[in-house]
């Protein structure tokens, strides 16, 4: 069964990812695949870099490529750099543009992830900063906020019903789906699976998240953006 269809129109959209990443980086600068090898040439960037920033280019077929835009490296990079155990409704081969409705459903998010991370350390004694990105969203995503046939897809401690549900949507041709989210009770979240949907992106504010010794982190906003 396939989830019902709803128009999305969405502005300031939140996506918080952590500061040691750039704000801008080499996508931004081009207009066309072709001329990525001749402008990492020139600004001299190093595979190891683009790597490390962006993910694996190749995960994207060339027409997917966001280029020539405000954070088009950003953009791409929630698609080329996905999480080895994926998302909630993405694989460890293809990542996507994950965003909460509003600023405190994607801070607990974060958190949850952030905690758990830290946790399998042994220390939670950490600071971690972390930068917000706005996106606005006019388009039509699979709706799995209302119907309770797709409720396996919030398991909080398992994401195989939704990265199957998300592996059939995709192959389908779905831009994405909005969600509930699982780690705030009332937030609302979406996934996006197509790049050239997320539009208008721009930084934000930088929070910092410091854990001491215990799993709730203080946050803090260190700067309004």
């Amino acid at each position: 069964m396939s989830p019902p269809i709803s128009a999305a129109s969405l502005k300031h959209t939140h996506r918080l990812i952590p500061s040691r990443y750039p704000p801008t980086g080499i996508l931004d600068l081009i207009t066309s695949p072709q001329d990525f090898e001749a402008v990492a040439e020139l600004e001299g960037w190093t595979n190891d870099r683009i790597s490390a920033e962006l993910g694996v280019l190749s995960i994207l077929p060339a027409p997917e490529w966001v280029l020539g835009r405000a954070n088009a490296t950003a953009i791409m990079a929630a698609y080329c750099h996905p999480h080895e155990t994926g998302g909630r409704f993405t694989s460890s081969d293809r990542g996507a543009w994950y965003a909460a409705l509003s600023i405190e459903t994607a801070i607990k998010e974060t958190v949850f992830h952030r905690t758990k991370e830290i946790a399998e350390s042994g220390i939670l004694e950490t600071t971690v900063q972390m930068r917000q990105y706005l996106a606005d969203f006019e388009t039509e995503f699979h709706d799995v906020r209302a119907s309770p046939e797709f409720d396996a897809c919030y398991d909080p401690n398992s994401y195989v019903a939704g990265q199957q549900l998300g592996a059939t949507l995709l192959e389908r041709g779905s831009n994405g789906l909005w969600y509930r989210s699982v780690r705030n009770p009332g937030g609302e979240c979406i996934v996006c699976f197509r790049p050239a949907l997320v539009n208008n992106v721009r930084t934000g504010a930088h929070f910092e998240y410091k854990w001491e010794s215990h799993p709730e982190p203080q946050v803090t906003q260190i700067s309004a953006g």
